[in-house]
Order: C-alpha cells, then structure tokens, then sequence
C-alpha cells in the first residue's frame, strides 16, 4: 500500500501510483488514496455500461473503464478514476494517444456503488465532479437498482425499471436502468 506521510503534488502522484499491484489510487486533497477494489457485480455492471455506450459513441468520442482522469477539486489537483468516462473528440481529439491519464474534462462520467460504499458518499463525489466541468455524472445503485443522474443545473434525477435514461446531451444513448441491470446477469432481487 501507498504511504506518504507528505502532500502530494499531481505530478508526484502521477510518478508514484503506479505499480502497487491491483490497488488503485486516486488523489484527493494531497493524498493517494486507495480505490475500493470492485467485486462480481460491479465488474458486471460496468461491462454492461462499456459496450453499449462503445457502440453509441463510436467516431464521436471515448468511453474507458478505470481510467483516472486530471480534475480540480475544491482549488486543489484531483485525480479520481471513475468507473466509467466518456469523453468527446471535441474535448480530446481522436488523434490523442498517450498512456496517461486524461488531461481533458469528460462529459459523462459513471460511478457504481460498492457494498461498503454509501450512495450520499458518491452523491458528494458527483457534485465534486459537476463542479470540475463534467456535464453529467451517473451513480449506479446495484442494491436499489437504479441509475441517478446529476445534472449541473438541475436536481438529480433517479432512474428506476423500464423508464428510459434520455438526455439532451446524449441524444445517442438511450438506455433503462432495467437494461443495465439485465445486461449485467444481475438477479432481482439479490
């Protein structure tokens, strides 16, 4: 595991979070801290988000899976991975092909709850990103099946069954939380 007992820059945090097996870090206020390692479900349902979304945004963006991304949170460098990201040509050209993590601010970013996570923890996290520029932030609730959406105007927006997931902004992805949940194998209730 990562210890520094010091704040760490974003580039020395960039420097140093490599290579710690299969724990990942993201960097918040100064420090590394350790993602939450995802089990079956929420593999499941990532899988279940990335291929659809793929195939939605194919020659207009980029969606990737646990890939950290460089924000500013509260005046401070903020590293965070979120489970998903999709991110435009028009915020990061197609031509772009670095292994790093994404030095543009993407549109749509997905989190997914973990059983030791709470959803108000990730709410607080959505409003972190919205806050960063992100024009949409979609928490997924494997336990009450559902998707939330936060918008950075507006209330957000819970996402329950066959109600369809649509989105001025996304007029290319149309999707229900049932969907999600369905393409992913997981059973109701578990």
């Amino acid at each position: 595991m990562l210890q520094i007992s010091r704040k760490l820059t974003l580039q020395e945090f960039l420097a140093t979070s490599e290579g710690e097996g299969d724990l990942v870090y993201e960097l918040v206020d100064g420090q590394a801290v350790p993602k939450m390692s995802p089990r079956f479900f929420h593999a499941s349902l990532t899988l279940a988000l990335l291929s659809p979304i793929s195939r939605w945004c194919q020659g207009w963006g980029r969606v990737r899976a646990n890939w950290a991304v460089i924000l500013t949170r509260q005046g401070q460098d903020w590293a965070p991975v979120p489970d998903l990201l999709y991110v435009s040509h028009q915020r990061l050209p197609a031509t772009w092909l670095q292994d790093e993590a994404c030095p543009a601010i993407p549109e749509l970013v997905v989190e997914i709850t973990s059983p030791r996570q709470s959803f108000g923890g990730l709410a607080g996290k959505a409003r972190d990103y919205l806050d960063a520029g992100v024009l949409r932030v979609w928490i997924i609730d494997s336990q009450a099946r559902s998707v939330t959406v936060f918008y950075p105007d507006a209330p957000p927006q819970t996402y329950t069954g066959e109600t369809l997931i649509a989105d001025p902004s996304f007029t290319w992805l149309k999707i229900t939380a049932e969907q999600i949940f369905q393409q992913a194998g997981i059973p109701y209730p578990y």
